[in-house]
């Protein structure tokens, strides 16, 4: 669930990098309060697609503020389980929580609740935007000004209006992970069609830098499609691994500002 939430974290990219970086009133078209997307994740190869799990994401509002004032927030939720016989190989039960300034899109507390296999991680991080601090369970670390946790960068970039992109343009993100801020640097390489179980849709494909080692053979292995309009919703996402790929597709989707359009001939850009 974690490289998910890192992938499409990273999915829709601003006019400039001075963009990602700015602070103040963000203006929201792209998502509102009851947006539900559903994705179902499976190990891809030369012997067919099995799957491996499914993420949910999910926009509420809470009434509850984290910040101290009557401010309403959201409340962003994303939550990733493995399924079927990937259950008795590594059982997968993540849960990650964001609750977001609804005007600036800025994070006040990112709750995480991790169960894979053996591994067992909660935390809870505290961002003071005065003191530029993020306090975890463990740490207090300095923070940039505008940095978001994994779950409200999601959102927050798919705020950003697309202009006019070269290919092989070049943009930035700062998220904070496991008391460390991370910079991805986010590769734009066009527009394509992208096919659908409801049809052809037009979309911006993405290429985030991850690190490279054992499991990943480059610093771009993975790709992101989304949506080429208002909604910016991730459609499909793509990391190739040493044998085969993983990947991630929308299958179920609900409560967006607008509908998706789909296309059932086109000859706009490339079909993927």
């Amino acid at each position: 669930m974690m490289r998910i939430c890192l992938l499409i974290s990273v999915i829709i990219i601003s006019l400039n990098t001075s963009d990602v970086f700015a602070q103040g009133i963000i203006h929201n078209q792209a998502f509102k309060v009851g947006e539900r997307l559903e994705y179902r994740v499976y190990y891809q190869s030369g012997i067919g697609n099995v799957t491996a799990g499914e993420t949910i994401l999910t926009v509420e509002e809470w009434k509850e503020s984290y910040t101290g004032s009557d401010k309403t927030v959201f409340h962003l939720t994303g939550e990733g389980n493995s399924t079927g016989v990937f259950n008795f190989f590594f059982k997968v039960r993540d849960k990650f929580q964001s609750f977001v300034d609804q005007q600036t899109l800025l994070p006040y507390v990112f709750l995480r609740e991790t169960r894979e296999g053996k591994f067992k991680k909660d935390d809870k991080v505290t961002f003071d935007r005065e003191k530029l601090t993020a306090v975890s369970t463990s740490k207090t670390k300095l923070i940039p000004a505008n940095v978001q946790d994994v779950i409200s960068a999601i959102y927050y970039m798919r705020t950003f209006k697309v202009s006019d992109f070269d290919a092989d343009s070049m943009f930035y993100l700062n998220f904070f992970l496991d008391d460390s801020v991370y910079t991805s640097a986010i590769k734009f390489e066009g527009t394509g069609i992208l096919k659908t179980k409801w049809g052809k849709i037009k979309c911006l494909k993405i290429a985030p830098m991850m690190a490279t080692g054992d499991i990943f053979a480059n610093k771009y292995p993975m790709f992101v499609w989304v949506s080429d309009d208002e909604n910016h919703v991730p459609i499909m996402g793509e990391s190739e691994v040493i044998v085969g790929s993983i990947k991630m597709e929308l299958i179920e989707y609900s409560g967006l500002v607008k509908p998706l359009e789909f296309i059932v001939k086109s000859k706009i850009g490339q079909e993927y």
